[in-house]
Parts: structure tokens; sequence; C-alpha cells
């Protein structure tokens, strides 16, 4: 019975997530995309020579927060390049897309990207609790943050056992290939044929979690991300 329910968990659960998110993300881009031209300008900081090279700028380097809140801004940008590494450093563990060495165990980082995310997502939790941000925050910000913890804890737990244990972990970077290509080519192959070891419910826990976070991605906050670049460019023309 266990075992049928990591199956669903790390091979259906998966296909379902991420359909799951892609039409979600969809759904709401074209209701945005939909929405009738407001009726007053946007032109907040206005930029008629380069607004779109300025509005990817404003969106990737955030100067406002840098200047209202440096703190916030560093811990903003070390989160966003390590979601970036860490997308990299999975795309990595496919046979077909070797960045580190083939033959290598780690991933991308070996484990201090990892660090460094978990850092920030902890850092982005806490200070909800304190200031006159509490006053403005809600139990779904709370939520969706521990559940980015927990992804990003239950991911760490495989990276540094990886990449820090002397006798290292049971799992190596290519099993975590050999899953991740099955889940590619839609071969429906049950990991725990060639995942085997203790380890194996450390990587249920970890995909269940990530799971769980795709499902809920199209209704977060999270969904800013796809508007940050067009918002910008409305603000500068």
């Amino acid at each position: 019975m266990v075992n049928q329910i990591f199956y669903v968990i790390t091979v259906p659960m998966v296909y379902l997530a991420v359909a799951w998110c892609l039409v979600g993300i969809a759904v709401k881009v074209a209701r945005v995309a939909k929405t009738p031209a407001h009726p007053f300008t946007l032109k907040i900081f206005p930029d008629k020579d380069h607004p779109v090279p300025s509005a990817v700028w404003g969106a990737l380097s955030m100067p406002t927060v840098r200047r209202h809140n440096p703190t916030f801004w560093v811990f903003l940008i070390l989160f966003h390049i390590g979601v970036a590494l860490l997308i990299l450093s999975h795309l990595d563990m496919l046979p077909w897309f070797n960045i580190y060495p083939e033959d290598s165990p780690n991933m991308i980082g070996n484990g201090a990207v990892g660090v460094v995310v978990t850092a920030a997502i902890l850092y982005f939790l806490l200070r909800r609790f304190a200031g006159p941000l509490r006053e403005v925050s809600v139990p779904a910000d709370y939520l969706l943050l521990f559940l980015l913890f927990c992804v990003a804890m239950s991911g760490d737990i495989i990276s540094w056992a990886n990449s820090w244990s002397e006798n290292g972990f049971v799992l190596t970077k290519q099993d975590f290939g050999e899953y991740l290509n099955g889940l590619f080519h839609f071969s429906w192959a049950d990991p725990a044929e060639t995942i085997d070891g203790g380890h194996y419910v450390v990587l249920v826990t970890h995909v269940f979690l990530a799971n769980l976070f795709l499902m809920v991605l199209p209704f977060s906050k999270i969904m800013h991300t796809f508007f940050a670049i067009p918002l910008n460019k409305l603000r500068r023309g």
C-alpha cells in the first residue's frame, strides 16, 4: 500500500501538478490580458527612449526596494538568483543536459545554493511576524512561505547529504536524473525500481511538497513573477 502511494506521488501526481500549474497560469494570464485598459495613465516612471530594457532592468534589479529596504533587497536578490540556479540544477540532472561533469554525483553549487535559498525563505517568513508587515499579512502568506521552506529543506537534505556527508547519500545525481528522464519521456516507470534505500522516502517527501507548491502557485502571490516585466513596462510607457 505504501509503495502504491509513493508511486502515485512520484509519477501520476507530478503530471497532474504540472498540468494544473500550467493551465492555471495560462488562465490567469489570459484574464489579465483581456482586462480593459485602465482609463488613467500608469506611467509613474516614463522612459520614452528605452522603455523595454528599462522595464526588464527594473524588474530584475528592484531599485525601489533597494532604496527603501536594503536588507530585504539583498535577500530578494539572493533568493531569485538561487531559484534560477536550482532550476538549472534540476535540469542538469537530466542525462542530456550536463552543466556539471557528467560523472559528478553532486548538484550545481554542491548544496550551497540550497542554503542561500532556504535562508532567504526563512527571512521572508520571520519578517512577517514583526513590524507593520504583520498587520497586512494573512494566513495564506504564512502558509505559502512555510510550504516553500519545507520544499527547500527537503531538497536541501538530499543535496547536503550528497555533497557534505563523508559516506555520501544512497542516491546520486545520476539516480535522480534517471527518474526525471523517465518523467520527461512519459515512461510511467516506478522510480522505486531504480531508486532504493531508506533515503527514498526523503525524495518522495520532496516531490510531494513540490507537487503541492505547483498546485498552489497559480492562486498565490508568486504569480507576480509573470507580470513583473509587463507591469514595469506600463509604468515606463
